[in-house]
């Protein structure tokens, strides 16, 4: 067998990472973990990555300007497509509320992780999900609306709850800090959603999964950081697939 076939067929994947360093570190070992199971040997993922510096995105975020950040991820974005990358992501949930105009400014997909997310979902029965993330993400209407196109009605947290899942986010796992405490706090929370009718629970925030194992939840969990690499992993593969057929 031909051991470089695979990786000449592979599409390149190109990463936005950066918001924060913390969940792109897990992109790109979901990804070259995904290459090399599905092609095994030494096989590992053709990716090209771009990290911002999240504190300039994070200033844009609170001032409310998000057609600056929009501007700045598109820019990104069209630097990687002209780098060889054949699809996209956006490594956050919370900046896919510009990832359409992000995707405008590109001839090849942005693989958007609120409709992979759905989709996981979809297949497992799951209409009810408790939302977990960022109050942007929980907050702004462009998640749930999105989720809703397929069928999907989310719940957040209660104002209390919504605030403390941010600081959380912000002032710990963005940080690098993984604390007991906060994680006995969320769970009190999808605890709480189940009560109210809730079915499953969506770790909304690509640093989540550093905190919560979604195997190991009184719902069942579903990790948005493993979904949307995996869907990557499988668009960077299926041209080699059709060329092996």
């Amino acid at each position: 067998m031909d051991q470089t076939k695979g990786a000449r067929d592979m599409q390149t994947i190109g990463l936005i990472g950066g918001m924060s360093f913390e969940s792109s570190a897990i992109y790109y070992r979901l990804v070259n973990e995904a290459v090399r199971n599905a092609r095994g040997g030494l096989h590992s993922a053709e990716v090209i990555l771009h990290s911002v510096d999240f504190q300039s995105i994070v200033t844009l975020q609170k001032a409310g300007r998000w057609d600056a950040a929009a501007d700045r991820l598109a820019s990104v974005a069209r630097s990687l497509e002209r780098s060889g990358a054949g699809c996209v992501l956006i490594c956050t949930n919370t900046m896919h509320l510009v990832a359409d105009a992000v995707q405008a400014s590109l001839s090849v997909p942005l693989i958007n992780i609120i409709d992979e997310t759905a989709t996981v979902l979809q297949a497992k029965g799951r209409r009810r999900p408790l939302l977990l993330a960022t109050r942007y993400t929980m907050e702004h209407g462009f998640y749930a609306e999105r989720m809703a196109r397929k069928g999907i009605d989310i719940l957040v947290p209660d104002e209390a709850g919504r605030a403390d899942a941010h600081s959380i986010i912000f002032d710990e796992l963005c940080a690098g800090q993984v604390c007991d405490n906060a994680r006995t706090r969320m769970i009190a929370m999808i605890e709480k959603a189940r009560l109210q009718g809730a079915d499953s629970v969506i770790l909304g925030c690509t640093e989540i999964c550093l905190l919560l194992d979604p195997d190991a939840l009184p719902l069942p969990g579903f990790d948005s950081t493993r979904i949307h690499a995996e869907a990557a992993v499988r668009f960077s593969l299926e041209k080699a697939e059709r060329a092996a057929a």
